[in-house]
């Protein structure tokens, strides 16, 4: 017969924080929410980091190259969403190598013979106001002069003039040679007065670009998080299924970590993806998931090997699995399980692998709260939805602004991959997914900024400094619905719910 979990399935609202000592040193300033995502040794250091806790999940309405480029430039980490052409899916990845690097490689490009029009084209095609202008047009031609929008007027000049008509030619730009370092063109920048600097090769042929908005940029980011050649760090999910073409096109897109995307990774498929990765690409983070039990963390920690291990199943804010399929757990009972066996794990073997918290939360505390459980990071989906970066468009319903947000489980998504129901593309045999909407709420940033805040202030509550420490230190206690209710507002008319305003 079955056999049966006599605990209570529970979430993160059954729970609260005792509070700890809070000494001089814990303030806000003095708080790190640096977290590993790659497995290490003890004594040794994760292979990758991320400077904040946060992911994006692999999904066609949250994770494309705006938002994967938003959320590094605040220390985050995207997971561009597998859903998609083998094609299309790298070059959001390459979008994003590409778009902040220090070093730029040039993708929007000019002959001489090109004109006007081509420019105008060019820019609303890729967002780009300075364009290079080479003697093929290819990124690595001969350099001949570089164009702005400051050298023409789209609506007043002729634009079927050629742009060598309004170019810079290049004896009159400021130029930069092959193995000058970031510090040395910046300086340049700075002292020439210029917003751009092209490098060049001892032929003439152009490498990179500098610009000086980098600089500021990475001045007002000073937590982006980049690679070793300061680039931004980029993610990708994907598929069991067609991991051997795909995985190929992602690493040499430049892709910095993969994360098998499945509603359930308790499976062999799971196992031979990872190791076939693992095999041919050692150096990659690769994550896996997700799981509810001990179980299924020991086979993807021990046959898999994987990185990094997702907790979840049921509890996103747009899934019906569990409705659907009577499979899951609270996600509390599932993260604080998981995290006692990965602690567990740890101590036979030594290896630490992080867990990533996937759903289940719907507000800051909740987040907070999978934190104190073990959770070294999260992956969010509706919470990143309702930015200002996320890939759907606006749209107004009743005066309000929403997007739309639908799951990889519905036939909206047609992502039948990330699920085992013997389907195909034309659709899901049932839906483990909704479609709906959710409000704008701001950007990334603006968003980050407040939940961040949030999660600095209650660390120096609980004494902690690190993410770690925090979990360490974490006291919780059970509530109940009565102290569920003491904790919100009472006896007091609220603004908001009790008093009519005038319209």
């Amino acid at each position: 017969m079955a056999r049966i979990i006599d605990e209570v399935s529970r979430t993160f609202s059954e729970y609260l924080l005792i509070p700890r000592l809070t000494r001089a040193e814990h303030q806000s300033k003095n708080v790190s929410l640096r977290v590993p995502v790659a497995k290490f040794k003890k004594g040794e250091s994760s292979a990758l980091t991320i400077n904040i806790p946060f992911v994006t999940a692999t999904m066609q309405a949250v994770s494309g190259s705006e938002m994967a480029i938003a959320l590094a430039r605040q220390g985050g980490l995207a997971f561009i969403y597998c859903s998609q052409p083998i094609e299309s899916q790298a070059a959001m990845v390459n979008k994003v190598k590409t778009h902040k690097a220090g070093f730029v490689q040039s993708d929007s490009n000019l002959r001489p013979d090109n004109t006007l029009q081509d420019v105008v084209n060019k820019r609303k095609e890729t967002g780009h106001s300075t364009m290079p202008v080479t003697h093929d047009g290819s990124k690595n031609g001969i350099f001949l002069g570089i164009l702005t929008d400051k050298d023409f007027w789209e609506f007043e000049d002729d634009l079927s003039r050629p742009v060598s008509e309004f170019m810079t030619a290049k004896e009159n730009v400021v130029l930069g040679d092959t193995g000058i370092s970031l510090l040395e063109a910046n300086q340049l920048l700075q002292k020439r007065k210029k917003e751009c600097l092209p490098v060049l090769d001892s032929e003439g042929r152009l490498q990179f670009l500098v610009f000086k908005k980098d600089y500021v940029d990475h001045r007002n980011n000073p937590s982006e998080l980049l690679d070793s050649h300061k680039r931004l760090v980029v993610g990708a999910g994907i598929n069991t299924h067609d991991y051997r073409e795909r995985v190929p096109a992602l690493i040499e897109a430049g892709v910095d970590a993969l994360c098998l995307d499945a509603s359930d990774g308790y499976s062999e498929f799971q196992k031979e993806a990872a190791l076939w990765i693992r095999e041919r690409y050692p150096d990659v983070v690769i994550g896996g998931g997700n799981v509810v039990d001990i179980d299924a963390f020991r086979y993807l920690a021990e046959e898999a090997q994987l990185d990094f291990v997702k907790v979840g199943i049921g509890g996103g804010s747009i899934c019906i699995t569990r409705e659907q399929k009577g499979i899951g757990r609270g996600q509390a009972s599932a993260l604080m399980a998981v995290a006692a066996e990965r602690d567990k794990y740890c101590k036979e073997t030594g290896i630490y692998i992080p867990l990533c918290s996937d759903g289940g939360l719907s507000n800051d505390t909740q987040i907070i709260i999978a934190l104190a459980m073990g959770a070294d990071f999260m992956m969010m989906g509706r919470y990143f939805a309702m930015t200002d970066e996320s890939p759907t468009p606006r749209v107004s319903i009743g005066g309000r602004i929403y997007k739309p947000y639908w799951g990889e489980g519905s036939n909206r998504a047609k992502n039948w991959q990330r699920y085992n129901q013997g389907a195909s593309e034309t659709g899901f045999k049932f839906e483990e997914g909704i479609d709906g909407y959710v409000p704008v709420v701001g950007s990334v940033k603006e968003v980050l900024d407040v939940t961040l805040s949030k999660i600095k202030a209650v660390m120096c509550n609980m004494g902690s400094l690190t993410v770690k420490e925090f979990a360490d230190n974490a006291v919780l206690t059970r509530i109940s619905e009565q102290s569920f209710i003491e904790g919100g507002t009472s006896n007091v008319l609220s603004l908001d719910k009790d008093i009519p305003r005038e319209v």
